[in-house]
């Protein structure tokens, strides 16, 4: 059996990281290098799923024993920022620069400076991102035969969760290879 200490870690492990393992790697990995292969083709190869996944990984193992929250790149963030002007990686290290002075020099009142954002402004902001991230590219140029696919999991993860979405989206398109494989015409 288990010190007590270690069934506490593996309740965290089991109740707080292992749910979060699908999301971070989709929207903060593979989603992120993608959206990044599209809006930066001239720079496609330094925002790989390898070295998101490393720096994402890299800052939370450095920074966790300093009392930082789990943070990730995010898809959501990068769209919104190219959609607002950002060019060039100037952006996020201006963010990040603001960021840091706010926590070193204000920590009492960071809270109150954020809290005087309204929020209709950061739903703005959110519902933007969203839909740029829904309505890509990506997604009017799929085939014809692809679009009852992303149909289906679109309306599986709105209507019940993404793990629902992802498992009927699997489905179909399981159901969409065999279908295509029946219809094919043997070579022989």
């Amino acid at each position: 059996m288990l010190p007590e200490s270690w069934s506490v870690v593996w309740q965290a492990v089991e109740m707080a990281a292992l749910p979060q393992m699908p999301l971070t790697l989709t929207n903060a990995v593979i989603v992120t290098a993608a959206i990044c292969r599209d809006l930066y083709p001239d720079r496609a190869n330094r925002a790989t799923v390898r070295n998101l996944a490393l720096t994402s990984g890299a800052m939370n193992l450095l920074l966790a024993p300093f009392g930082a929250m789990p943070m990730c790149h995010g898809a959501g963030g990068i769209t919104a920022q190219h959609r607002f002007g950002a060019r060039t990686g100037l952006a996020p290290v201006l963010f990040g620069a603001v960021l840091l002075v706010l926590a070193l020099g204000f920590a009492g009142s960071a809270a109150a400076l954020f809290a005087t954002i309204p929020l209709s402004a950061v739903g703005a902001l959110l519902l933007v991102a969203g839909t740029d991230l829904a309505l890509s590219r990506r997604l009017f140029d799929a085939r014809p035969d692809c679009w009852p696919v992303i149909g289906v999991t679109a309306v599986a993860t709105a209507l019940f969760n993404p793990a629902l979405g992802l498992m009927a989206g699997w489905g179909m398109e399981v159901m969409r290879g065999t279908v295509k494989r029946l219809r094919a015409p043997t070579q022989g």
